[in-house]
């Protein structure tokens, strides 16, 4: 029996000169400090790493001294000597070691309730073949544990652990360099010191999910005689198995799948089963015919495909920060919201699905992934940005562009489901918008199905990994693309992107647009929405238990699958919104009826807003509240986000007295100002208040319809019959316009709308009546309807347009042109208020909710009136139905 002391040394100057150096910078995960600890609680602490490695060892070392973790007694192949080379016993330990003494050393260490480090493969040699993972050289020591085990009370928790040195996935053809020095997956000697100092910045640790020894031996012997009954190759191939299964699915989630060659990748699109047979349809019995559309098909893939680069990523990463810290105040991250995301890729392919403002949406995902060391995902585009030189970046940054339509070209949507279904198979991290373009209003556009039914298809096409779709918004107090939007809703055509367009929007990078944030939703999965509907392809009555019943459903049923996910996306993008201090201060300031608003009462309508969206649930930024708990808002966050519309010229700042005395004599945002937002910049700011309208969209409806009840003198009562067909009416008029809820009947959300106004005071039920509770009650709801009002107005401008249409049909483009026309005459008339009604997208949206209403219709193109509405007075009513939710302008309160 070896006496020798097992001790941890404190490292010699050297090795502490090395620690402070080069292992400070390690990004540890804090899932790790909480499993060790939790396992040091429990029971006796065995570190296992997948590759024996210097390097790890003095990492982990290093690590447990710092955060003073249970210290290594053991490491299997290395010894403790290498801490203190000349200290006591080290010759013994260089000169007698065998695999024998190290596996006494070890039943001594973990008897007496020490901690070790267990390696459990060896690095290559040169020229050993690459796919072979190294030799095993855990079994020995995996049997002492299990014999330790069996005659200590203490459990033994094995903590799998992995240290990512490179960012950089695996790759799938190996070279000569790898022969001779491993591959990135398992690294040789040489390679693992090159990976190291190159990387050394970079570095992070992850921690599996911890092993007991004593539940694991229950678990595998159960209904066997003794431990021994089994053979112990196949108790320490299982363990094994399941170490190394924990140990990569930990680094995986790191690099990310193998990286294939893109010529290997197109073979395997090309050559899919789905495409080839739609190859062969289109081809008949030609072979000439099936090789061009081959050719074709290859032509496709390498026009649309990405070429992810892990060096153009890391040097893009400096440029996006440098970027970011110019434009931006700060960037907000859900911290807890990402991590469920990281622990999801753990286990599955991620699809991240978030909302699209900006063009910087494009890359400040994968700049986040980055940062917090998560594969950087595939990003789809428009073919719109694929020019030069923009197309090439962003295609080495891992995006890949698609046609925006592709309708009547059966062979290219053929191509792009391929792809798809290979990147999905692969695990390749995929990220898409729903919305199709960026919105130009601050609000989530309808989403558009197109990829999400692709990716629905590769789920049910039988992947072994559970696909999880994120929803995510991405939110701004300023988008950079401000004044390009506000011009295109007052009319102007949407300017291709271009390189001339690229130069003249580089002065927009020196512009300073508040702060940026990232919320995640929760994360959801095509069995979770299954369970959400009635239908069921075999048994009547019971939902499809899994996506592996998506084969044995109808297309209708399909649809409906793929319609009620995109729609459970966009509810949770809005959900997790949070709310920014330029998002409230243009609520607020939007809302505000008088001519200008002073500082104390900007602040007071900010606090009863900010507590409003309290009460529903509403997310805010760090920057807007002091503590979520409470959302009471800081009361500087209103003064710089009046900074920010102010500088922007969004909002000017008068003072009582100083009118004619100059711009040098008007005061800064602040106790003594008074904020005037100039007509013009209405649409600007309405920008941000569209961020968060959702949130108040269910009550506003009640609340219009409730004041604008044309019987109700003084106004705010109503029959609750009539007010629900009024609600009912009123939402179907901005179907195009707002995300409902889409887990519940019009009837279920108007009841639940109802039971929460009054819980908060703002109604009352009297029988068959509604009114509004009080004084108070009608200030607040007298809020939600000014909060929507200007869709109200905008859709009265639309059907004003209409009276166009009485000398002939007209294209809905052409109408709305006229319409904003009228609108603008309108809005200097008096006839409205709000010069944000006069708005492009919204006339539009009218449009379309005018045709399901049966107000006009189509025909070849263009918008016509039906006969019933085909004279003067017919069409006059329309406006004048829209026009009765208008709330009167009237002092009475009930």
């Amino acid at each position: 029996m070896n006496d020798r002391p097992l001790v941890a040394y404190e490292p010699n100057s050297a090795l502490a000169w090395l620690y402070e150096t080069f292992f400070e910078h390690i990004v540890v995960d804090e899932a790790w400090i909480e499993a060790v600890r939790d396992a040091e609680e429990r029971g006796t602490v065995v570190y296992v790493l997948r590759n024996l490695s210097f390097i790890d060892f003095f990492a982990l070392d290093h690590l447990t001294k710092r955060y003073r973790l249970p210290q290594v007694r053991f490491a299997n192949d290395l010894g403790l000597w290498v801490l203190e080379p000349m200290g006591r016993g080290w010759l013994h330990t260089l000169f007698s070691r065998s695999e024998a003494s190290d596996a006494d050393d070890l039943r001594r260490a973990i008897s007496a309730g020490e901690s070790a480090a267990l390696f459990l493969k060896r690095p290559p040699r040169w020229f050993e073949p690459v796919g072979r993972k190294g030799k095993l050289e855990g079994d020995l020591f995996l049997r002492t544990l299990f014999e330790v085990q069996k005659d200590s009370p203490r459990p033994i928790l094995l903590v799998p652990q992995v240290f990512v040195w490179s960012k950089h996935p695996d790759q799938a053809n190996h070279t000569v360099f790898d022969a001779l020095l491993g591959s990135r997956e398992w690294p040789g000697k040489i390679r693992t010191i090159a990976q190291f100092m190159m990387n050394y910045r970079h570095v992070t640790l992850r921690a599996g999910e911890p092993v007991s020894v004593t539940a694991f031996l229950d678990k595998e012997t159960t209904g066997r005689p003794a431990v021994n009954g089994l053979p112990d190759d196949e108790l320490v191939q299982r363990m094994t198995y399941t170490l190394l299964r924990r140990l990569e699915r930990e680094r995986r989630a790191v690099v990310g799948p193998t990286k294939k060659p893109n010529d290997r990748l197109r073979e395997e699109v090309v050559r899919s089963p789905k495409l080839q047979k739609i190859i062969s349809d289109m081809a008949g019995e030609g072979e000439a015919e099936r090789r061009v559309l081959t050719m074709r098909a290859y032509a496709m893939v390498r026009e649309m495909e990405a070429a992810l680069d892990m060096n153009m990523i890391a040097g893009m990463d400096k440029a996006v920060d440098a970027l970011v810290s110019r434009m931006y105040s700060g960037v907000e991250i859900d911290e807890e919201g990402l991590g469920r995301v990281r622990e999801a890729s753990k286990d599955g392919t991620l699809v991240l699905l978030p909302s699209h403002k900006s063009h910087v949406d494009y890359i400040i995902l994968a700049y986040l992934f980055y940062r917090h060391y998560l594969p950087p995902p595939l990003v789809a585009a428009g073919d719109n940005l694929s020019f030069f030189p923009v197309g090439p970046l962003l295609r080495r940054a891992g995006g890949f562009f698609i046609r925006r339509s592709f309708h009547g070209d059966r062979l290219y949507g053929a191509v792009v489901g391929a792809y798809m279904r290979r990147l999905v198979k692969d695990g390749f991290t995929l990220e898409f918008f729903l919305e199709g373009g960026r919105s130009r209003t601050g609000k989530l556009l309808p989403p558009k199905v197109g990829l999400l039914s692709l990716v629905v298809d590769a789920a049910s096409a039988g992947t072994s990994k559970t696909i999880f779709f994120v929803p995510i918004s991405i939110g701004y107090e300023r988008v950079v693309e401000e004044k390009e939007f506000v011009r295109e809703v007052s009319g102007a055509e949407k300017q291709r992107e271009n390189v001339r367009g690229l130069v003249a929007s580089a002065g927009l990078v020196r512009g300073r647009y508040g702060r940026l944030n990232v919320q995640f939703g929760r994360l959801l999965t095509l069995d979770g929405v299954l369970q959400e509907l009635d239908f069921d392809p075999t048994t009547r009555g019971r939902p499809p238990p899994s996506s592996a019943n998506m084969a044995k459903l109808t297309p209708a049923q399909r649809r409906a699958v793929v319609t009620r996910l995109a729609y459970r996306v966009m509810n949770e993008v809005n959900r997790v919104t949070a709310v920014t201090p330029g998002a409230l201060v243009a609520t607020a300031l939007l809302t505000c009826r008088g001519r200008g608003v002073s500082h104390p009462d900007l602040v007071d309508a900010c606090r009863r807003l900010a507590k409003t969206l309290h009460a529903f649930g509403a997310r805010f930024t760090a920057s807007l509240v002091e503590s979520d708990d409470c959302g009471d808002i800081r009361v500087a966050s209103v003064r710089e986000a009046c900074e920010l519309f102010v500088r922007a010229g969004h909002v000017e700042v008068k003072a009582p007295g100083a009118l004619g005395l100059g711009r040098a004599s008007r005061p800064p945002p602040g106790p003594d100002a008074v904020y005037v937002v100039p007509d013009e910049a209405r649409l600007s700011l309405d920008l941000s208040k569209n961020i968060v309208v959702h949130f108040f969209v269910s009550r506003a409806m009640v609340a219009t319809a409730l004041l604008g009840t044309p019987a109700s003198d003084p106004p705010g009562w109503a029959q609750e019959g009539a007010l629900r067909e009024r609600v009912r009416a009123l939402s179907r008029l901005f179907k195009y316009e707002f995300q409902f809820r889409a887990d519940a009947s019009f009837e279920q959300i108007f009841e639940d709308t109802i039971l929460a106004m009054e819980a908060d005071h703002e109604v009352v039920r009297e029988g068959s009546l509604v009114r509004v509770a009080s004084e108070d009650g009608y200030a607040q709801v007298a809020l939600y309807a000014e909060i929507v009002r200007n869709f109200v107005e905008g859709y009265r401008v639309a059907a004003r347009g209409l009276f166009a249409l009485l000398k002939g049909p007209l294209s809905i483009k052409e109408v709305a042109r006229r319409a904003l026309a009228t609108g603008e005459r309108m809005f200097l008339a008096g006839e409205i208020e709000r010069r944000e009604a006069v708005s492009g997208p919204m006339i539009e949206n009218a449009y379309a909710a005018f045709v399901d209403q049966g107000y006009v219709s189509r025909s070849l193109g263009k918008i016509v009136l039906p006969e019933s509405y085909a004279t003067l007075e017919a069409v006059g009513t329309i406006e004048s139905r829209i026009a009765s939710y208008l709330m009167p302008r009237r002092d009475a309160k009930p």
